[in-house]
């Protein structure tokens, strides 16, 4: 994968996302981000560029297809077709299942989930066409195991570990990656923000360390693939 690649990254403002942009960026890739809002969105775009990274942004809900559409065209337009696509934006409301209400089951699987499909379907075909790319799913540890008050965020990302299982045998012929990255606990303030979860947040992992693993796994040889790709705090 070429470093003067552009990559698209969303959820970009804040966690993992934004630091993905900023590995990405600094690696030598031009960068296209989004988020819900525009504001900072435009705040992100300018501090990428502060950094002689070029870079593009367009606000948009990941979950509403219209939108997704004029963030793709958007970045395409002003960076060029899009090699690398994180699908990263996500929400995760961990709540008694009781207390879980149906607005917040679908938001998460409208964010999660829906959001992947929106994303890559207008993204992966530019890269079939030009049989070459890598579209990274930042899934969770929790796509693997569940946890109390996980109902909701658990199924979703159980669900984006099918959803790219199955892609990645569909696309592979075609010279395209498909890349799910399972993070554990990570010190974002998706996390943090939880009553239910206490982690530790001077063991468990910092946004930059999920963002370097992402960056690794894309700069393989085009022919290798790490498909999936556990990463966890060593201790706790």
């Amino acid at each position: 994968m070429s470093t003067r690649s552009t990559v698209f990254v969303t959820g970009a403002t804040r966690g993992i996302g934004y630091a993905t942009a900023f590995a990405f960026g600094r690696a030598g890739f031009r960068v296209g981000v989004c988020a819900r809002t525009a504001a900072k969105v435009e705040a992100l775009v300018a501090e990428l560029r502060a950094e002689g990274i070029e870079a593009a942004g367009a606000a948009a809900d990941v979950a509403d297809p219209e939108q997704v559409r004029g963030a793709v065209a958007q970045v395409v337009e002003q960076l060029g077709e899009i090699g690398v696509l994180v699908n990263n934006a996500g929400v995760l409301i961990a709540r008694p299942f009781e207390e879980l209400t149906l607005e917040d089951w679908d938001s998460t699987m409208a964010t999660n989930l829906r959001s992947l499909y929106l994303v890559t379907r207008e993204v992966l075909p530019g890269m079939r066409r030009r049989r070459e790319g890598t579209v990274v799913n930042v899934a969770s540890l929790a796509g693997r195991n569940g946890f109390v008050g996980g109902t909701a965020y658990t199924a979703s990302k159980h669900a984006v570990l099918g959803f790219a299982r199955s892609l990645m045998l569909e696309v592979r012929k075609d010279g395209v990656r498909v890349v799910t990255v399972c993070p554990g606990s990570v010190d974002t303030g998706m996390l943090v923000d939880q009553p239910m979860l206490t982690p530790n947040r001077e063991r468990i992992l910092q946004p930059e360390d999920v963002a370097d693993a992402i960056l690794q796994a894309v700069r393989l040889p085009g022919r290798a693939l790490v498909s999936e790709l556990d990463i966890r705090p060593t201790n706790p």
